[in-house]
């Protein structure tokens, strides 16, 4: 039996792992801005889950809900960091404190959360920290530059982060979702109150009211749950795990769009050196 702490339970993803963990005979602190919306999770498993409210972006909620957890179940051992939301805009439309607040949320908040449970799993030597990315770090589309820009910074973190703590028995495991059956394309997204009519074409086609993608999704969370808690305790969690036949087809053909193209510019990327 492990401890895991999950931030955003109340919907998608972060609801169906919370579920899959109590499920799976683990303890679990359940968290969302609004407590009330994961009672009932804490409520079916009383001597197994708590309930805590959490911001990532208060630094005194982030430092509440691990020491609850580590007074309640006695440590934090898996931290998966799950909260956030979407936001469209054309680079150009973005409005500055939408950015701030997004990159407060999906960096600052994951940080936030790292540095209160490192202490813990460094002293017992143990632990998994899971931070959700996106797809849309490898394909950027048009309208969510924000969005990408902020889990590739995620990304960046983690990776380094996985190298400092490694050689400590800790694992870092990022997580790249496909298209998934949750409220991320509903009610979880926000858009820029900026609109440039340069951009309808383009970005314009994405925004919130021309989306048609909510609810049909094939991406099962209950699954992407069961995956999640698989990976975390395989013997050698893997450093970045895509979900989804749609992540995996993206990434590929990204991968190889770049390989292509670094081919064709290879002769010039070679050559900078000085002259010897």
């Amino acid at each position: 039996m492990s401890t895991w702490l999950i931030t955003g339970c109340s919907t998608g993803l972060g609801r169906a792992l919370s579920e899959a963990v109590i499920g799976a005979g683990h303890n679990a602190v359940v968290t969302a801005r609004d407590v009330t919306k994961v009672a009932e999770l804490a409520d079916a498993a009383p001597d197994r889950a708590l309930a805590m409210a959490l911001d990532v972006t208060n630094a005194e909620q982030v430092g509440s809900a691990v020491r609850a957890g580590e007074q309640r179940f006695g440590g934090i051992d898996v931290l998966v960091n799950n909260a956030g939301y979407g936001y469209r805009a054309a680079v150009e439309e973005g409005d500055d404190a939408d950015i701030r607040a997004l990159f407060e949320t999906h960096f600052f908040g994951t940080v936030a959360m790292i540095k209160a449970v490192l202490p813990g799993m460094r002293a017992r030597r143990s632990g998994s920290i899971v931070n959700i990315s996106s797809i849309t770090v490898q394909l950027t589309p048009v309208a969510s530059g924000y969005y990408s820009a902020a889990k590739a910074a995620v990304e960046g973190m983690s990776g380094a982060l996985r190298g400092e703590v490694a050689p400590l028995g800790i694992s870092v495991m990022v997580v790249e979702p496909g298209a998934f059956r949750t409220d991320f394309a509903g009610r979880s997204l926000t858009q820029s109150a900026t609109v440039i009519d340069d951009y309808a074409a383009t970005a314009g086609q994405r925004r919130i009211e021309n989306d048609t993608m909510d609810g049909n999704q094939q991406g099962d969370p209950v699954k992407a749950a069961t995956a999640i808690v698989a990976a975390v305790e395989s013997p050698e969690p893997p450093g970045f795990l895509l979900l989804g036949p749609d992540a995996l087809m993206i990434y590929r053909y990204i991968a190889e769009q770049r390989a292509n193209e670094i081919g064709t510019w290879e002769q010039l990327s070679a050559g900078t050196n000085f002259d010897s």
